[in-house]
């Protein structure tokens, strides 16, 4: 799998970077970030490019202060004048360094700040400015949610993106956004009012999928989307990079999820076994597949956990 190599990779990386005579001294730490810190990676179609961001944590120079794109040109200086990064393909990014492994997967390098007035940043180059962040908070949420889910948000953000990247479904819409929307909708109260909510994954993916769909048919509008971390920062304009093409990617994402939705509560109402996996497979492919320990009750509970092995991993980086 591509995700095998991800962790030797990135300390490769590190280490690099921690030895360069020039920003090495401002080097604090790593940390995942995105879907690899989520554990909501999954691999990447064909022969596409699997794709990693980890956050590199460092010191303030106080000579960058009012420049802190400073921090993304040295980061790219520092693998430009290594004798093996800086023949691969590298490049500067609005917040990040990409370094290009051939034929496999990219990672983006995101310098990480906390800086002495309190703020934790992160660089937009573009604007040559600085971008609050919270990435441990997000982290956080993620987990409290998945918890309250039972363990089953994880694996239906998986099967989402599995969904988008290998069924061709709402292409367009980023990690962040769907990841975020996915994990809004579990909530305590649905709990309490019905203690099974979430009780297994085709069981969760049903109910989440369908009050996303609820939300989103409520909101025609491109919505804001704000970081749950509390940060302040938020993702709407990870929609497009203008209101015309945003609101086309939110339309097109909103469509699709109203008509899955309705796809997924045909299959798992489906009384007959053998019906419901030709409809869990018209949704996911024909990979999706009962596994040994299914039983035959009406929502078929085994058929989600089947595909989502196929799509992620447990561990470090599923």
């Amino acid at each position: 799998m591509k995700l095998d190599s991800l962790d030797s990779r990135v300390e490769a990386v590190y280490k690099v970077l921690k030895a360069d005579e020039q920003i090495g001294h401002l080097i604090l730490g790593k940390t995942p970030q995105g879907s690899w810190a989520h554990k909501t990676i999954i691999n990447p179609v064909g022969d596409n490019e699997f794709d990693a961001d980890f956050m590199l944590d460092m010191s303030e120079n106080a000579d960058w202060s009012d420049d802190p794109k400073k921090y993304i040109e040295e980061i790219y200086a520092a693998l430009h004048r290594h004798s093996i990064y800086g023949n691969m393909p590298h490049s500067r990014k609005c917040r990040c360094v990409r370094l290009v492994y051939a034929n496999s997967m990219h990672l983006d390098i995101v310098p990480h700040l906390n800086l002495a007035d309190g703020r934790e940043v992160i660089v937009n180059r573009d604007d040559n400015d600085w971008e609050l962040t919270d990435p441990q908070g997000f982290t956080d949420w993620m987990k409290d949610k998945d918890a309250l889910a039972k363990g089953n948000l994880r694996k239906v953000i998986r099967l989402m993106k599995y969904l988008r990247d290998h069924k061709n479904s709402f292409t367009g819409t980023r990690s962040i956004l769907l990841t975020t929307l996915l994990g809004e909708q579990v909530t305590e109260l649905r709990t309490l009012l019905d203690p099974s909510y979430y009780s297994d994954v085709p069981t969760a993916l049903l109910h989440i999928v369908k009050d996303l769909d609820v939300w989103l048919q409520e909101n025609p509008s491109t919505p804001p989307v704000a970081d749950p971390s509390g940060s302040g920062v938020y993702f709407g304009h990870r929609w497009g990079s203008d209101p015309e093409k945003a609101q086309a990617t939110y339309s097109y994402f909103r469509d699709r999820i109203h008509i899955h939705a309705a796809e997924i509560e045909e299959a798992y109402a489906e009384e007959n076994k053998e019906r419901s996996i030709e409809l869990w497979q018209g949704i996911f492919g024909d990979g999706f597949k009962a596994t040994a320990t299914s039983s035959s009750s009406a929502k078929f509970p085994a058929a989600a956990p089947a595909a989502a092995s196929t799509v992620g991993r447990s561990g470090r980086a599923g």
